[in-house]
């Protein structure tokens, strides 16, 4: 967990070649979020490592929240790539990168997971709005990780959850061989605890 140290400091600290504790490709962020009007936890990925995460980052983030899911009880995690339209358009190349994600899933190229995308939000994470657009999709309304196009997106939305909707908020950077707590500056007592015992778990 960092504690004032910098940083910087801490990841060159495990990206180091020799000695460090970095695993896979990629180390990321994954938020994991109790909203009161969700019926369930739901994570956000990457909103606090990877500003703009390529195709094969974001395959990288894709497996390790479901790893991590996996590792506390979930046998096959939901994930919705994020954007915003649930249609593919080269004209937002982020639900290319969606769709390319869902066909790799479709292989068994990112673990045990159920990923589609491109997903909207209002989709994602309600049956309700999916029947209204007629969109058929298995995870609406029980979506377990919402895998975001890009770092503002994911701090935004976490952000927002917390203090509009008032949202309980535990994270950690995974990747590493041990999750590795880097709670941000504002964090309450609550998270950085929450953030510890999620990590344990």
């Amino acid at each position: 967990m960092k504690g004032l140290l910098d940083t910087g400091t801490l990841l060159k600290a495990v990206l180091n070649k020799e000695n460090g504790i970095r695993e896979s490709r990629s180390l990321t962020h994954l938020a994991i979020l109790e909203i009161p009007n969700y019926h369930k936890l739901v994570g956000i990925t990457d909103g606090g490592m990877i500003p703009v995460p390529t195709l094969e980052q974001k395959a990288d983030i894709a497996r390790n929240a479901a790893t991590f899911f996996r590792s506390i009880g979930y046998k096959r995690p939901n994930i919705a790539a994020l954007c915003a339209s649930e249609i593919r358009s080269e004209k937002m190349p982020e639900t290319v990168d969606a769709a390319e994600l869902q066909a790799m899933c479709q292989r068994g190229e990112l673990g045990d997971c159920l990923l589609e995308g491109p997903l909207s939000f209002d989709i994602a994470v309600s049956r309700e709005s999916a029947v209204i657009k007629g969109f058929k999709s298995e995870i609406s309304g029980e979506t377990d990780i919402l895998l975001i196009p890009n770092i503002t997106v994911g701090n935004v939305l976490a952000k927002g959850l917390i203090y509009w909707a008032k949202a309980v908020m535990a994270g950690c950077i995974i990747g590493a061989k041990t999750p590795i707590v880097l709670t941000s500056r504002g964090a309450s007592t609550e998270e950085k605890l929450l953030s510890i015992l999620l990590s344990i778990l």
